[in-house]
């Protein structure tokens, strides 16, 4: 419905009556491959079955142990909520045959091409895509939405400037929710409390529909990382990704790379904690120490210091008069706890020989140019996309920084 006002669009779509046969919905994660399918053709609601690692070499590594520690772990499905919510703006030019679209996305160069390139909305020559300052993005606003393609679609059909704008509720329902794991992780111990093995298996809940980088977040963003800062020696990972009927699953701040910490750190502190060891020694003895090092799954690390890193984390927390800490606090009838979390993550996706080692077709990359003006200014271009990072102080400051260069000019 389009409309010369918001109001006269809703009471419009009023009107609009719908024929619905309702089906038993497949809401749970847990049991999506024991549902109903929601799609005719996809046995078991199973959209893809991914497996990372050496199999036999990890099983050999937990046949041997002298322990095994399992845990079960859920990580909840989660709603973007940036404070700025989702808004397009077509636009077409019927003399020049030139589209624009105004949007708040994170990545405009990649909305043009899958509009142009999948949706067949405008020749890419002739589309130009323009996301100003965005108030938020978590990543949810990498990729674009139907309602783009469709501010694109009114504005050449109309041939006038057209107007979305999301509100609140509906972007609850309909922007890209976050995580939605269920997972089954196991560790293989020596009694010295060396970890020897990893075994993950994750079920992916996709949500109705496989958004762009649904399959990516949690198989390529995830997998290589779960092993953490940890030498372990053996590791298989398996991942099921599956269809629900519930809002789409997506890029969501860290995007596979927090769920894979999330699962390490869990595990690492059970294992300590049924071994009788300190949590923190427990890390510091597993931690790599010999640089570069090459992990059993994906990653080749060049360098690090974990342990400095640590511990000066734990010196800052004193982490040394924790346990007076609780017992003062457990005497005023109070409980207090602390935790642990040591990660590191592939940034930019993951290197782009990493991600195609893998069968990615494309890896990512970024370019920068600074432009000596005659007037003794200096012009900074970029392509990175500003959603709250303040890159127009960020990079100025750095460039007038090294150039000694007044930041004004």
């Amino acid at each position: 419905v389009v409309a010369e006002s918001l109001q006269e669009a809703k009471d419009a779509a009023e009107l609009v009556k719908v024929d619905y046969k309702v089906l038993k919905a497949v809401v749970s994660t847990g049991q999506a491959m024991d549902s109903d399918t929601i799609h005719d053709g996809i046995d078991k609601n199973l959209c893809f079955d991914w497996e990372l690692g050496d199999k036999a070499k990890a099983e050999e590594a937990f046949s041997s142990a002298d322990k095994v520690v399992e845990m079960n772990i859920v990580n909840n499905r989660l709603v973007p909520n940036a404070m700025e919510p989702r808004a397009s703006i077509g636009d077409y030019n019927p003399s020049s045959e030139e589209l624009t679209l105004y949007t708040t996305s994170q990545n405009p160069h990649l909305s043009r091409l899958v509009m142009s390139a999948f949706n067949a909305i405008h020749p890419e020559h002739k589309f130009r895509v323009i996301a100003p300052d965005v108030g938020g993005g978590f990543g949810s606003k990498i990729y674009p939405y139907s309602e783009d393609v469709v501010m694109a679609w009114a504005a050449k059909r109309l041939q006038r400037p057209v107007k979305w704008v999301c509100e609140r509720t509906e972007s609850f329902l309909s922007d890209c929710h976050g995580r939605d794991h269920i997972t089954k992780c196991s560790v293989a111990l020596k009694n010295d409390g060396t970890v020897t093995g990893l075994k993950v298996d994750t079920i992916a809940n996709l949500g109705g529909y496989a958004s762009l980088f649904a399959t990516v977040t949690p198989t390529y963003l995830y997998g290589p990382l779960v092993l953490g800062l940890y030498n372990i020696p053996a590791a298989y990972c398996n991942v099921k990704g599956v269809f629900t009927n519930t809002a789409p699953v997506d890029a969501y701040r860290g995007a596979g790379r927090p769920e894979a910490t999330y699962l390490i750190e869990r595990i690492m502190d059970k294992a300590a904690k049924e071994l009788g060891m300190d949590r923190a020694e427990f890390r510091k003895k597993n931690f790599i120490r010999q640089f570069p090092h090459q992990q059993c799954l994906v990653h080749n690390i060049d360098s690090g210091d974990y342990d400095a890193h640590f511990d000066k984390a734990l010196k800052l927390a004193d982490y040394a008069g924790f346990e007076k800490r609780k017992a003062d606090s457990a005497a005023k009838g109070k409980l207090r706890g602390i935790g642990f979390s040591t990660y590191i993550e592939a940034c930019g996706i993951a290197p782009s020989a990493a991600v195609m080692s893998l069968g990615a077709g494309v890896g990512l990359w970024e370019s920068a140019e600074i432009r000596f003006n005659p007037t003794g200014n200096v012009s900074v271009f970029t392509g990175t996309h500003s959603h709250g990072q303040s890159h127009d102080t960020t990079f100025a400051q750095i460039v007038a920084d090294k150039l000694g260069v007044p930041m004004e000019n």
